[in-house]
C-alpha cells in the first residue's frame, strides 16, 4: 500500500484512506504515546483485545473494545496539511505522514531527526487472499533491539528473527530455541538518538525480524509480519529506556504486587508428586529443610497429585498418594511452607468430569462440527477449556475453590497453557461473540490467570493473591508471576537465562525467575547446582524445579559437599529481603523493573551498554554471577559511578569504569553496591515472616550525602497496600562536618516488628542518627 488520501479528522485521529479497502488512523493517546490502527473494509478482524489496560483498568473477560479510549488522556493535537504531507503536532510528539509513497515519521518535540521512520520503500502490505499483513520500518545500523518477551539468545536482539508463537519447548536451548512460551510483540529500540518502543496489539501468530533479512532494494530495516489479526501499533517516544519500559507497563495495566512470602525460596519437582509415595516425600522434604537449615517458604505441587493411572486430570486428587489432602496441606502450612497447586487447562479425552464441561459448551470447539477441538497433550489427546465462556469459567472457578483452596492450597500455578490447538477451524466462544481461536490463543492463558487471581482474591478477602503463569500475552503481569520456562540443566543455560530474563524484564515482566538447577536434562553436578542457586537467588522468583532425565530430583542437599555454600547463597537472599521487597513494591507502584541490564541505570556508559554477563538488582546492587565451570574468581567491568563500587561481602572498594576481579568461592556470587547507596538489610531467617522480622539495618556505602532511599513494609499480604495499610519510610542523608546525618520520614498505618533502624557505614563518612517523623521508629548508630 503505497498511496494514501487524507480524509480529515476523526476525533483524536487523522484519518487516511489507502488502497484495497483499508483505512488507517493516526493519533496521540498521551503526550508521548502514539497509535496507528488499521481497518479493512470498514471493520476489524477482531474488534477487541485483552492486553491494553490504561490507568490500571482491567478489561473484562469479554475484552476491551479496540476503539475504547477510556483511561487515555487523549491530548489535543494540531493537524496541518502540506505539499504531499500531513503533520500531527502535539506537545511532545509529532507525526509526519507522507502520502506517496505512504509512510510515517515520528519525532520528539524539538528534534529534527525522526526516532522512528517507516521504510520509504513499501512499508505496508496487506494480503488480498488471507488476513496477513506486514509493517516495515527503517533500522539504523547503530540501533540496538530488546524486548520481544521470553526469547532466547543474547541481550541485544539485533540481527535476529523471532516467531511470535507459543509451544511447550521442554529443555529448550536458552541461546537458540524459538518460539518459547509467550506471545509479546513488543520491541524496544535504543541508540545514539535515545530510545523508543513499538507494541503491536495483535494476538495472532507473527514474525518479528530485527535485521536478519537484508534486501538491497530497501536499505536496512526491521519488520513485523502477522499471519492474521489487526494492525494496531502503539508507539512509545521514550526518550530513555526507562521511559519506554514504564510506559509499556502502564499501557498494559501495571504489575501485581505479590505476598511477601513469594520472595522466599521455593521448591517443586515433577518427580516428587509423580511418585507413588508422594505424601511421604513431601513430609521428608519438610524434615530435610529443618535438618539442613535451608530457608524455604513454599512447596509447589507438580501435577502428579492429579494422576489416574499415569495420566493427569485437572482437579482430581490421587488418594492413593494423598489419602488425606487436607492433612498434607495443613502440615505444610503449619511448617510455613505455603502449598501451591499446578493446574493445566487441557482436559484429557477420558477425564472423569469431561461431561460436566461439554454439557455447558465449555471447551474450545471445532468450528465445523461444534465438537471440542482436539489437541495433543503429553498423556494423550485432550481438549482445552475456553476461558471466553462464562459457564466454563464458573466450572473452573468451582474446581479451584473445592479441589484446591478448600483443602488448604494457597495459590494456583497455571502451567502448560500455551494453547497448542493447531486446528485452524477452532473457535472460542468470545462471551457471546465467537471468534477464530487463531486470533487470540495467548488470551486464553491471560484469562486463565485472571480467573485464578480473582478466585483467590474472593476466597481470601483483604489478602493479595498470588498466581503464576507460564504462557500468555502482554498484560499477564497484572495478575502475577512468570518464569523463563523449562530450561535445560547446563552451564550454557546460566549464561543465556540471564539475557533472556533481562529481556523479559524490559518486556514488562518484573516478577520473574528461572528454574534453579535446570528443569530438564541430567541432574546437575555440585558446582553447577551451587552456581545456579547463587544466580537465581537474585531474581524475584526463586524456585528449584526439575524433571531430570536420570530420574534424580534436584534438591538443595542432593550434593553434601555443597550444602553449606548453597545455604549461604539462600541466606543472603533473605538478608536482602527488605531491599528486594521494596523493589517489588516499586515495580507495582511505579512500573520500575526489579532486575534490569546495566545500561538501564547507566545509559551514557558504553561499557554498561556492552555488558551482557551481569545485571542490576534495583538501582543499587550489581550482580556478577559465575557463569563458567571451574572458576573461583570473576571479572566484571563496573559502570562509571561517582565514588565507585563496594563488594558487598567484604566492603572492598572498586573504581567505576574499570574491570574488577574478585574472588568467587562456591556460594558467593560477586555482589557490588553502588557508592552513595543506602541499603536496607534484615536478618537471614528461615522464613519470610513480618511478625518476627525484628531486625533492620541501613548501610551507607561511600559518601551517601545527598542520597535518598525508600523502604516499604507491611504485613506481607494486605490488599490495601495502595491505601496506606503499609509503611513507607523515606530516608535521607545530608553532610554534617565529617559525618553523614540520616533522617527518616515514615508514613502509613503499619507498625513493623522492627522498631529501630541500625545505621552502619562502609567506606565513607560515619552515618549518625538524625530526625524521625511520622512513625514510632528509632535510628541507632
Amino acid at each position: 500500500m503505497t498511496r494514501a488520501r487524507f480524509r480529515g479528522r476523526d476525533g483524536i485521529y487523522a484519518l487516511f484512506e489507502l488502497d484495497h479497502g483499508v483505512d488507517l488512523r493516526i493519533g496521540f493517546l498521551e503526550d508521548d504515546l502514539g497509535r496507528v490502527v488499521m481497518r479493512r473494509d470498514g471493520g476489524y478482524r477482531l474488534d477487541r483485545g485483552w492486553a491494553v489496560a490504561p490507568d490500571r483498568a482491567d478489561p473484562s473477560y469479554a475484552g476491551r473494545d479496540r476503539d475504547d479510549l477510556t483511561g487515555f488522556a487523549c491530548p489535543s493535537a494540531d493537524i496541518e496539511e502540506g505539499e504531499g504531507t500531513v503533520t500531527l503536532r502535539g506537545i511532545k510528539l509529532r507525526a509526519v505522514v507522507t502520502l506517496e509513497p505512504f509512510g510515517i515519521a515520528w519525532y520528539r518535540a524539538g528534534e529534527d531527526v525522526p526516532f522512528l521512520q517507516d521504510r520509504r520503500t513499501q512499508a505496508y502490505f496487506v494480503s488480498r487472499k488471507t488476513h496477513a499483513f506486514s509493517h516495515f520500518v527503517e533500522r539504523a545500523v547503530d540501533e540496538r533491539h530488546y524486548g520481544v518477551g521470553d526469547k532466547a539468545g543474547p541481550l541485544d536482539r539485533t540481527g535476529r528473527r523471532f516467531r511470535v508463537d507459543a509451544v511447550d519447548p521442554c529443555g529448550f536451548d536458552a541461546e537458540l530455541s524459538d518460539p518459547l512460551y509467550k506471545m509479546i510483540p513488543f520491541v524496544l529500540v535504543a541508540g545514539p538518538t535515545g530510545a523508543h518502543g513499538v507494541y503491536y496489539d495483535n494476538l495472532a501468530t507473527a514474525e518479528i525480524d530485527l535485521g536478519a533479512t537484508i534486501d538491497n532494494y530497501h536499505g536496512t530495516f526491521r519488520s513485523y509480519r502477522a499471519d492474521d489479526g489487526d494492525f494496531d501499533a502503539y508507539v512509545f517516544a521514550g526518550p530513555g529506556v526507562p521511559d519506554v519500559v514504564r510506559a509499556f507497563s502502564r499501557l498494559t495495566g501495571g504489575h501485581a504486587f505479590g505476598p511477601k512470602w513469594t520472595l522466599g525460596f521455593a521448591t517443586t519437582s515433577m518427580a516428587i508428586a509423580d511418585a507413588a509415595d508422594a505424601d511421604a516425600r513431601i513430609a521428608d522434604f519438610v524434615d530435610r529443610c529443618a535438618e539442613h537449615a535451608i530457608p524455604c517458604d513454599s512447596f509447589h505441587f507438580g501435577s502428579g497429585y492429579t494422576m489416574i493411572g499415569g495420566r493427569r486430570y485437572a482437579f482430581n486428587w490421587n488418594h492413593d498418594k494423598f489419602p488425606d489432602p487436607a492433612a498434607t496441606l495443613a502440615k505444610l502450612n503449619a511448617a510455613g511452607l505455603h502449598p501451591v497447586a499446578n493446574l493445566k487447562p487441557c482436559l484429557l479425552d477420558d477425564h472423569p468430569r469431561l461431561s460436566e464441561v461439554t454439557g455447558v459448551g465449555g471447551l474450545v470447539s471445532d468450528g465445523e462440527s461444534g465438537e471440542p477441538a482436539v489437541a495433543q497433550f503429553w498423556d494423550g489427546l485432550g481438549y482445552h477449556l475456553d476461558f471466553t465462556n462464562a459457564k466454563a469459567r464458573d466450572w473452573w472457578r468451582n474446581g479451584i475453590e473445592t479441589a484446591l483452596l478448600a483443602p488448604g492450597m494457597v495459590s494456583v500455578w497455571n502451567d502448560n497453557n500455551e494453547y497448542e490447538i493447531w486446528d485452524e477451524d477452532a473457535v472460542a466462544a468470545g462471551d457471546g461473540r465467537p471468534f477464530p481461536q487463531t486470533l487470540a490463543r495467548p488470551a486464553q492463558a491471560l484469562l486463565m490467570t485472571k480467573l485464578a487471581y480473582e478466585t483467590q482474591a474472593a476466597w481470601a478477602p483483604g489478602k493479595r493473591p498470588y498466581t503464576i503463569t507460564r504462557g500468555g500475552s502482554a498484560g499477564l503481569w497484572r495478575y502475577g508471576q512468570t518464569w523463563s520456562g523449562d530450561n535445560a540443566t547446563a552451564w550454557k543455560t546460566l549464561r543465556f537465562n540471564l539475557t533472556q530474563g533481562l529481556n523479559m524484564s524490559l518486556s514488562g515482566m518484573f516478577d520473574i525467575g528461572h528454574d534453579t538447577g535446570g528443569f530438564h536434562g541430567p541432574s546437575p553436578g555440585p558446582e553447577l547446582l551451587c552456581r545456579f542457586v547463587e544466580f537465581c537467588s537474585f531474581w524475584p522468583r526463586f524456585m528449584m524445579n526439575s524433571w531430570n532425565s536420570d530420574g534424580v530430583t534436584t534438591l538443595p542437599w542432593m550434593h553434601p559437599e555443597v550444602i553449606a555454600p548453597i545455604r549461604e547463597a539462600i541466606r543472603l537472599r533473605y538478608r536482602l529481603m527488605p531491599y528486594l521487597y521494596t523493589r517489588m513494591w516499586r515495580a507495582a507502584e511505579a512500573d520500575e523493573p526489579v532486575v534490569r541490564p546495566l545500561f538501564y541505570d547507566f545509559p551514557d556508559d558504553p561499557g554498561a551498554v556492552a555488558t551482557e554477563d551481569a545485571f542490576m538488582l534495583g538501582p543499587d546492587l550489581l550482580v556478577a554471577p559465575v557463569l563458567e565451570p571451574g572458576a573461583d574468581s570473576r571479572s566484571v567491568r563496573l559502570p562509571e559511578n561517582p565514588g565507585g563500587w563496594y563488594l558487598f561481602h567484604d566492603g572492598t572498594h572498586h573504581p567505576g569504569g574499570a574491570v574488577a576481579t574478585v574472588a568467587a568461592p562456591l556460594g558467593r556470587a560477586p555482589l557490588f553496591v553502588r557508592s552513595g547507596a543506602l541499603l536496607p538489610l534484615g536478618a537471614a531467617g528461615q522464613r519470610v515472616d513480618p511478625a518476627t522480622d525484628t531486625e533492620r539495618e541501613l548501610v551507607a556505602y561511600g559518601d551517601a550525602a545527598g542520597a535518598t532511599a525508600l523502604l516499604y513494609d507491611d504485613d506481607g499480604d494486605t490488599a490495601a497496600w495502595r491505601d496506606g495499610a503499609g509503611l513507607v519510610t523515606r530516608v535521607t542523608a545530608v553532610r554534617d562536618g565529617d559525618a553523614v546525618v540520616v533522617s527518616a520520614d515514615a508514613n502509613g498505618r503499619y507498625q513493623p516488628a522492627w522498631r529501630s533502624l541500625h545505621l552502619r557505614s562502609v567506606g565513607g563518612p560515619q552515618a549518625r542518627p538524625g530526625t524521625v517523623s511520622g512513625g514510632a521508629l528509632e535510628l541507632e548508630a
